[in-house]
């Protein structure tokens, strides 16, 4: 769960001391507004454990009730700030599936991104730098076409371009992932296996930083394999746009034995 506010905390305290009608809710009698009403207020406290409850009771009572669909946008962002990314995008995809010209889809699709987009960060993660290349990356791709999605359906959404700047970070991440495992199967000796993952860096992940130590990788893989003419060529590529790459003299020193 997301660290708790301040804010919340004496949200809390209020409702402990008996100074909220929350402390002993009568919920079976509360009307469509009330339940909004203390949902919303649980949301915008902090309280995303509540609001998760209330905003559920509403969807159940009242599914196409006058707050059916704020409803269930709050319960898509409340199910994101109580790291719950499954319920989230079940959530999301279900509005974008009954709501598809609603004028706040945009909104929901951009969610989705973000939801998997910070997916197995837990607490830890938030604080230390850690090298997200080197996670399990298949949430990162579908936050990837999240994003791309977005854009491609409302390019002039306010979200498109907060979701292009991620893009732009998620695949310098998926790019550095295939140079982290290429790096591994090199000091593993297994030259064909890391050939195919510096590929798919410098043909899937043009222009992004990985790119030249890709190039650098799959010359001395190729080297190391015999394969010569190969390896002199990607050198050329490598020579031709980082002519002062360190990678480079790596390269022609390499001596195979």
């Amino acid at each position: 769960m997301k660290p708790i506010t301040l804010v919340f905390a004496l949200y809390t305290f209020l409702n402990l001391s008996g100074c909220s009608i929350l402390a002993d809710p009568k919920l079976e009698d509360w009307s469509t507004l009330r339940l909004y009403s203390e949902a919303k207020d649980a949301l915008n406290y902090g309280d995303f454990a509540n609001a998760i409850k209330y905003y559920e009771l509403l969807e159940a009572r009242y599914p196409f009730g006058k707050y059916a669909q704020q409803a269930q946008l709050d319960l898509i962002y409340a199910y994101y700030q109580f790291d719950e990314p499954e319920s989230a995008i079940v959530t999301a995809k279900h509005f974008i599936q009954l709501y598809p010209r609603h004028p706040n889809v945009d909104y929901v699709y951009y969610l989705k991104g973000l939801v998997n987009f910070e997916r197995n960060q837990g607490a830890l993660d938030r604080i230390l730098p850690l090298d997200e290349s080197q996670r399990e990356q298949s949430a990162a791709v579908k936050s990837f076409y999240d994003f791309s999605e977005l854009i491609e359906r409302f390019p002039n959404s306010k979200y498109s371009e907060d979701a292009r700047q991620r893009m732009i970070h998620l695949r310098n991440r998926l790019a550095e992932h295939e140079l982290h495992v290429a790096r591994f199967y090199m000091v593993r000796r297994a030259y064909v296996a890391a050939a195919n993952r510096a590929k798919t860096v410098i043909e899937t992940y043009q222009r992004t930083h990985a790119v030249p130590e890709a190039l650098v990788i799959l010359a001395k893989a190729y080297k190391i394999m015999g394969l010569n003419d190969l390896s002199d060529s990607t050198l050329k590529v490598l020579k031709l746009n980082h002519p002062n790459h360190e990678g480079i003299a790596e390269v022609e020193y390499l001596v195979v034995k």
